[in-house]
């Protein structure tokens, strides 16, 4: 029996106060996939790298930018040129210099290693020079008003080169950065042990000696493990149990907007298999047929609570950033039925590949029964999230239960997902006035002048629908009142400096 399981018989233990302890747990919703910067997709796999990895620029609980391993920079006037100051007297969890070397070496290896999923978020970058010891300069091949937040993503992790030329491809497997805790062990699908780095420069922030992050997909058994006190924390907890943790004296939660989306990316041309040649990849009308026979906000209702927010875009209504000219759609049947017999069908079947937890299941059935009004008949497949995006990327798959955390500058929402090349383009959209647009938009300054283009870009998108989107959800983390000083941020990260457990 595995450990994960053991501790879901703890449904049946008495709950008891969690005891002192120097480890902090924390229940994951999924296991995450590589710990490599470079080649890392999921969100969990960005939350245990928080802890481990700091990142050239910052990003704080208002959403601002602020400095990190870069203590400051500087973009030329004709932002073509982009330098950084680097933090002075740190070193890598292995004991090799963090200097502007190591920054080259970092950025150069996320532009060009084989199958990096920052490439395209760097594709602006043409080289970076170290100037002395403690600063970098970017030089650009266009103006990129993106690349600065993307310093606050992984594209701006900064790794040892002494680990990564020591150990290739398996550097993963035992990664090595700058930051507050260093890597101990993994048991894959049961945890992720972080050690305190006493050399970190800021070690007097972090009060734990180990933090221990456990996969737990199934949300009641996460709760249920916070309440026992098996855990001291936990992020997502479902909409659903939320009454439960209200009600609970020892129990604390609080809540953040997500800056993100969560959808269904469509396979439109990804490899040569059945996945790039079904209804739903050869037709857009049947693409846009199942989003009319979608109704948002009832899945928002019997899902979330009404807790989250529904969605069309990777922007959410109200955000600057929306597209109001194409809002939520209404639920639509005759629409929906219309544009099926558009293309000479009367129904149409695709099968939806989820990750296998309790929630993403259920939205997944609520729209199984919505979609079936309208002659779509949608099979349902739950695999493992980690092995899902592996699929999704390799182009087995018809159509994937997915979403994005979502960073603060819009581009990070988008532009990877639809431009031709981008490295997380998993529907394999190639379309000239989506990549003209979103390629204008990296290049302006002015928040107004972006605007256009994205808006440009959302009315090709809402035509194709690579990506159909549902809804954008509220990120809620529950913790035993013991934990004290935890802060919520809007990317739905956690970052424990200054957190305590009594």
């Amino acid at each position: 029996m595995t450990s994960t399981l053991l501790r879901g018989l703890l449904l049946s233990v008495a709950l008891a106060t969690p005891a002192l302890s120097a480890d902090l747990r924390i229940g994951l919703n999924d296991d995450a996939d590589v710990l490599d910067p470079v080649f890392s997709r999921t969100f969990v796999g960005e939350i245990v790298m928080a802890s481990m990895c700091d990142k050239l620029v910052g990003f704080s609980a208002a959403s601002e930018l602020v400095p990190a391993l870069a203590t400051g920079w500087t973009l030329s006037e004709d932002g073509l040129s982009l330098s950084l100051t680097l933090r002075e007297g740190v070193s890598f969890q292995d004991g090799t210099p963090f200097d502007a070397a190591a920054v080259v070496h970092s950025i150069m290896r996320a532009k060009t290693a084989q199958g990096s999923r920052r490439a395209s978020e760097l594709s602006s970058v043409n080289e970076i020079t170290a100037k002395g010891s403690h600063e970098v300069v970017f030089t650009l091949n266009a103006p990129d008003a993106t690349l600065i937040p993307r310093l606050a993503a992984r594209a701006g992790v900064i790794t040892s080169p002494t680990a990564v030329e020591a150990s290739g491809e398996t550097f993963g497997a035992h990664p090595v950065c700058v930051g507050p805790y260093k890597f101990k062990e993994r048991v894959a699908q049961d945890r992720i042990v972080l050690e305190k780095d006493a050399g970190y420069y800021n070690a007097v922030g972090y009060t734990f000696d180990t933090v221990t992050f456990l996969p737990i997909p199934d949300s009641t058994v996460r709760l249920a493990n916070l309440r026992s006190g098996d855990l001291d924390m936990i992020e997502r907890i479902a909409p659903a149990d939320l009454a439960t943790v209200t009600s609970d004296a020892r129990l604390a939660h609080v809540k953040a907007q997500s800056l993100g989306y969560q959808g269904m990316t469509v396979n439109l041309a990804n490899g040569t298999g059945a996945g790039a040649h079904n209804p739903l990849s050869q037709h857009k009308e049947l693409r846009q047929a199942l989003s009319y026979a979608i109704d948002r906000e009832a899945l928002n209702q019997v899902v979330f609570e009404g807790l989250y927010t529904p969605g069309n875009q990777p922007f959410a209504p109200g955000s600057f950033w929306n597209d109001a000219g194409t809002p939520v759609p209404q639920r639509d049947l005759a629409k929906a039925r219309e544009l099926i017999k558009s293309v000479g069908l009367e129904g149409f079947s695709f099968t939806l590949t989820v990750p296998n937890n309790q929630v993403n299941l259920q939205v997944a059935q609520v729209l199984q029964a919505m979609v079936a009004e309208a002659g779509i008949e949608v099979k349902i497949e739950a695999v493992e999230f980690a092995s899902m995006l592996a699929a999704q990327a390799e182009g087995r798959y018809e159509a994937t239960l997915t979403g994005w955390s979502g960073y603060v500058d819009p581009d990070t929402n988008l532009n990877q997902f639809v431009v031709t090349g981008g490295g997380m383009n998993d529907a394999k959209l190639s379309n000239a006035v989506v990549d003209e647009a979103l390629a204008a938009a990296r290049a302006q300054s002015d928040p107004a002048l972006r605007k256009v283009q994205y808006d440009a870009a959302r009315k090709v998108l809402n035509d194709e629908l690579p990506l159909v989107y549902l809804y954008h959800q509220a990120w809620i983390w529950g913790f035993n009142t013991a934990v004290q000083g935890f802060q919520p941020y809007a990317d739905g990260l956690i970052r424990l400096e200054g957190v305590t457990k009594g």
